[in-house]
């Protein structure tokens, strides 16, 4: 539980590191269409930014709350374009009830339907595209970096978003420097393009990371209770790796011992799952994990499941 300013040191200076050497890159190649690949590997550095602000808003790096937030803010909200204090609110709703079908802010039928109850009541979109979510899981998630976006602006309209006017201020900074740099170095065609690939990419891999996290576990419904060890092992999915495997899911591939333990550094989850996995087998409380590959797998067979009622209707 002890922090790790070592490891985080490095982190952040690889990451702010990748950062301005992606967008250096894209000054130095002009207009050209080779930019595309510098949009490939924007898409990946957005993803780790995205990582980072998780990790402050867990308190991970900081002890103190304000400068977590502080950073947080500049992370998320100027680097990438999330706003900070509507994801946090969000995310924190969401660990305190994963997969809660009333409480889950992540498991709302939004889009796509997560259980079959949720598809009999669903309406509208929801149910257009439930008979087919499995399919269309992956390419909706290319709009998953645009949805972000546009969740942290809507964020600024509600009363209970605070710090409103530094919110606000650096999104519209991030949209402007953003928006500012590729049509100035790009020509309007590849401009778009290149806006189209890198969020596009960006939000696939934010759905990469996050949902082998929970998509295909069980989900809760109004009345029924757990104990908190319960409520967060039963309702998550670690998923196997190696090295590569952690970076790439910033830890989050154990999701178990974050549930468990969120304000544990990511680094010390590794060494924290041996013990989480003895302790759920003395108890009898199963404990799911299963590889990469495979958790995207379960996922999608639960998202064909979840959608059965809509198509025996149709």
């Amino acid at each position: 539980m002890e922090r790790t300013p070592r490891y985080f040191a490095i982190r952040l200076g690889l990451t702010g590191a990748a950062y301005a050497a992606a967008w250096a890159a894209f000054a130095l190649l002009g207009d050209s269409w080779w930019q595309l690949a510098t949009a490939v590997a924007l898409a990946a550095v957005f993803g780790q930014v995205g990582l980072v602000a998780h990790e402050l808003a867990h308190r991970q790096i900081f002890a103190g709350r304000r400068l977590s937030e502080n950073v947080g803010l500049a992370v998320g909200n100027l680097g990438i374009g999330l706003g900070y204090a509507w994801w946090q609110d969000k995310h924190t709703r969401h660990h305190a009830n994963p997969n809660h079908e009333e409480l889950d802010p992540d498991v709302q039928p939004d889009l796509l339907v997560w259980s079959q109850d949720q598809a009999r009541a669903a309406k509208g979109l929801p149910r257009f595209l439930g008979r087919s979510q499995a399919v269309l899981f992956y390419p909706l998630l290319l709009l998953e970096g645009l949805n972000l976006h546009i969740g942290s602006v809507r964020a600024l309209f509600r009363p209970s978003t605070k710090r409103k006017g530094t919110e606000a201020t650096l999104l519209a900074a991030h949209f402007v420097l953003y928006l500012g740099a590729v049509f100035t170095v790009l020509d309007p065609v590849k401009a778009i393009a290149f806006i189209a690939v890198q969020q596009g990419l960006f939000g696939v891999y934010l759905g990469c990371i996050f949902a082998p996290n929970h998509k295909g576990m069980p989900t809760l419904k109004k009345g029924e209770k757990l104990d908190f060890l319960r409520k967060q092992v039963l309702t998550s999915r670690n998923v196997r790796g190696g090295w590569f495997t952690d970076i790439a899911l910033g830890g989050l591939n154990y999701q178990i011992e974050h549930h468990l333990f969120p304000s544990m550094p990511s680094p010390s989850l590794r060494r924290a799952q041996p013990i989480v996995r003895a302790y759920c087998e003395e108890i009898g409380v199963p404990y799911h994990e299963t590889g990469f590959i495979r958790s995207h797998a379960e996922a999608l067979a639960h998202l064909h499941r979840a959608g059965a009622p809509i198509r025996e209707a149709a």
